[in-house]
């Protein structure tokens, strides 16, 4: 009978979160029974099959206020998903439950699932200490560093009681070592690679440009600790310091800010050029990221920051966008030499480097396409996939077909002699077997092909 991992998530929906969603995908692929418990989406059942993977849903708490609310969040959130692990075992035993972070909370569910045989995986998603640190600064209070020395005590409970720790790059691997007190054996580095066989740009032919000829992009959470008010501040600065009304910007994404960044958005005047998506799904990251002809990553230096990895920087790649970043530690691992860095705080740098790749096609076509080959080449899903599943196989004991029993897929099909596929939604998808079209993509986009038109 083939191992059954149960996975938890707390902070998005499945398959909204797009790591776990690989992660259970892989897991089918190599012949797991895989569960999810996690919050539902707009519209979300209780209860569906989706892909083989059996997905648990209970209705998210309301969006929390203060230190109480958070708690409250955190309880509800532990009770309803300790509720559902019971659901999950009357239909099957599983053998494994592995917790994705934050909050950390799930090494007490663990504990007595574990007596009872189960063994328990942390899948590191973020670093709470760091998260508290970068919000509210070090604390001086009583209050406050007690709050943080309970984050800090909750990580290493978490830590302790886990039997392998997923760590989404070295940063994370080494505080798992050093301040957790893993042993290095059982860890692993899965970095949140895209999957570049299907994250690939494409010919949008309706472009969401919005009157204008350039489209800027964030793709991602907009949280605090974000930076998405940065993007807004560069806006400002392109619009009505450079007087560029050619440019539109376009903010993938939702989170605890976007009311207030809409409103920062209106005061700035800029509601005619900056444009609110919401929560989107793959065929609109695919027209926008295939239309945009820059993506800003504006993460400000923190100590959460520093050290994690911005999976928007790496889809932005995988599309042949040009990134244009904040020097961080992680973020410069992820994107190498594909990425136009700016020093941390530096907004008018920022905005004056998003105008250089917009009014220079060449530095585009270079970057873009780089950026795709390193996507390509170093931080694909498809290897991260096999140091996944190889973890489980070790565990227990199991010999898996691994996430790619038919052979990994390839980034580049054909429908017919020198004719590139389209993608599911029927956009012609560019060929990237051909280094010239590749470039030709990366410089030209969406603004010089309506010029040509």
């Amino acid at each position: 009978m083939a191992p059954h991992v149960l996975i938890i998530v707390q902070n998005l929906p499945v398959p909204l979160d797009r790591r776990v969603w690989l992660e259970c995908r892989a897991l089918r692929a190599a012949g797991y029974e895989v569960s999810v418990i996690c919050p539902k989406g707009p519209g979300d059942p209780g209860y569906a099959v989706l892909d083989g993977v059996h997905l648990y849903k209970y209705a998210p708490p309301r969006q929390a206020d203060g230190l109480l609310g958070y708690a409250w969040e955190f309880l509800y959130c532990w009770l309803r998903t300790a509720a559902l692990t019971l659901k999950v075992r009357r239909r099957a035993r599983f053998h494994v439950m592995q917790a994705c972070n934050p909050p950390d909370t799930y090494w007490a569910l663990a504990l007595p699932w574990k007596a009872a045989g189960v063994k328990f995986v942390f899948d590191h998603h973020d670093l709470n200490p760091e998260v508290f640190r970068s919000r509210f600064g070090e604390p001086t209070g009583r209050a406050g560093k007690l709050q943080l020395a309970v984050l800090k005590w909750l990580e290493r409970r978490t830590f302790r009681t886990a039997d392998r720790v997923i760590s989404t790059n070295t940063s994370y691997q080494d505080i798992a070592v050093r301040r957790g007190g893993v042993r290095r054996e059982h860890t692993t580095v899965v970095r949140s690679g895209p999957d570049t066989s299907v994250m690939r740009p494409a010919y949008v032919p309706d472009p969401p440009l919005r009157g204008g000829k350039h489209l800027v992009a964030y793709l991602g959470i907009m949280g605090p600790q974000d930076g998405v008010d940065g993007v807004l501040e560069v806006a400002d600065r392109i619009v009505h310091f450079h007087g560029r009304t050619d440019v539109r910007f376009a903010l993938l994404g939702f989170g605890d800010c976007l009311d207030d960044l809409k409103r920062q958005c209106r005061d700035l005047g800029l509601d005619d050029y900056v444009e609110f998506t919401g929560r989107v799904g793959p065929d609109q990251i695919s027209r926008y990221l295939s239309s945009a002809c820059v993506g800003l990553s504006p993460d400000p230096k923190s100590p959460l920051n520093d050290v994690s990895t911005m999976n928007k920087t790496m889809e932005y790649m995988a599309y042949a966008l040009p990134v244009v970043a904040y020097r961080l530690t992680e973020t410069v691992v992820s994107a190498g030499n594909c990425a136009v860095y700016v020093e941390p705080g530096d907004t008018d740098g920022l905005a004056d480097a998003v105008l250089h790749l917009i009014d220079d096609p060449a530095r585009r076509a270079e970057l873009g396409a780089q950026g795709r080959r390193r996507a390509e080449r170093v931080l694909d899903w498809r290897p991260q996939a096999q140091a996944y599943v190889g973890v489980y196989d070790e565990l227990l004991g199991f010999r898996s077909a691994g996430p790619f029993p038919d052979g990994w897929p390839a980034a580049e099909r054909r429908t017919g002699p020198g004719v590139a596929p389209k993608d599911r939604w029927g956009n012609q998808l560019v060929d990237l077997r051909d280094q010239d079209a590749l470039r030709t993509f990366a410089a030209a986009r969406v603004a010089e092909r309506l010029r040509e038109g």
